[in-house]
């Protein structure tokens, strides 16, 4: 009986296929220092922001602690003494606390009602439909083109008709009103995230627009309004032209960007005391410091609330 040897095992066994060679991917291996080179860049570039950002607050505050004669002699090296001093004379002689006292009773008012005002508004335009809602909605992003330069001139005669110039009270309304077109804009955005279902159920259970309002839907935006609130902190705060136009006549009223600014011409000479102006610049840097270090992460939880939902 003749055996039948199968093909290709003659000579041996077949070689077992092999596939095509590995490609060399153009790239591949320069991938990791490409992402290299930008980590660095990138980081570099933080370094340097945070060195413009920082360096001009520690200087403020260095400056604060130091003798006049170290800040003429030696503006950017450090204090040979630390004078207190400087911050009681700003407070007292310079009248640094009566400006303070000043912008926190404008702003007090001001920040209570652009917030009220602005959430009311914003939550009618986001949950209800009636005749007019995108054109009252478009109304208000459009005073956010508008600059408030070009309102300077006929806001001033308005407010004097109205015997509101060099007022507090005539401060406070310019403050609101400045604020809420990007107030409403913000929070109208905000409230549309918000589920409707917990809105139709406290309607269904006959609770009234108020009490849906002011019980239901504002502490769910309460995210929003600390965020909101922050930026309009920040803004009447430190809000330099309106107060400069709108409340020039009397210094009783300046309000503390402006007596600083009063401060400054005062100070202009060699023998001035610079170092109770640099503690009236670190007095009007705290309260923003506190409120955005005590509330960065409400903050951070307000811008993002909206693209998380």
């Amino acid at each position: 009986m003749t055996a039948t040897a199968s093909p290709g095992t003659a000579d041996g066994p077949r070689p077992a296929p092999q596939g095509p060679a590995p490609r060399h991917r153009p790239g591949a291996g320069g991938g990791r220092s490409e992402g290299g080179v930008l980590n660095v860049f990138a980081h570099s570039f933080l370094i340097i922001w945070v060195v413009m950002a920082v360096g001009p607050v520690l200087w403020i505050v260095l400056s604060s602690l130091k003798p006049t004669g170290d800040i003429t002699g030696s503006p950017f090296g450090l204090p040979t003494g630390v004078e207190w001093e400087n911050f009681t004379t700003a407070w007292t002689e310079a009248s640094v606390g009566r400006y303070a006292l000043n912008s926190v009773i404008v702003l007090a008012f001001s920040l209570t009602g652009t917030m009220l005002l602005g959430a009311m508004a914003a939550y009618v335009i986001a949950r209800y439909e009636f005749f007019g809602n995108r054109a009252v909605h478009y109304l208000f992003i459009g005073g956010l083109m508008f600059p408030v330069f070009l309102a300077l001139v006929p806001l001033y005669f308005v407010m004097d008709n109205l015997g509101l110039l060099n007022t507090r009270p005539g401060l406070v309304l310019v403050y609101i009103g400045y604020s809420l077109p990007f107030t409403i804009f913000f929070l109208t955005a905000f409230f549309r995230t918000l589920p409707g279902a917990v809105h139709e159920a406290a309607t269904i259970d006959g609770a009234s627009h108020t009490r849906i309002f002011f019980q239901i839907m504002l502490p769910m935006a309460k995210p929003g309004l600390v965020s909101i609130g922050i930026f309009n902190f920040l803004g009447h705060w430190n809000q330099f032209v309106l107060p400069r136009v709108l409340n020039n006549a009397d210094e009783e009223n300046f309000v503390l960007p402006q007596g600083l600014a009063s401060l400054m011409v005062q100070q202009g000479s060699y023998d001035a005391n610079w170092g109770a102006l640099y503690a009236g610049l670190t007095i009007a840097m705290l309260p923003i410091l506190v409120v955005y270090l005590s509330f960065q992460r409400q903050v951070q939880a307000g811008l993002t609330a909206g693209a998380l939902k």
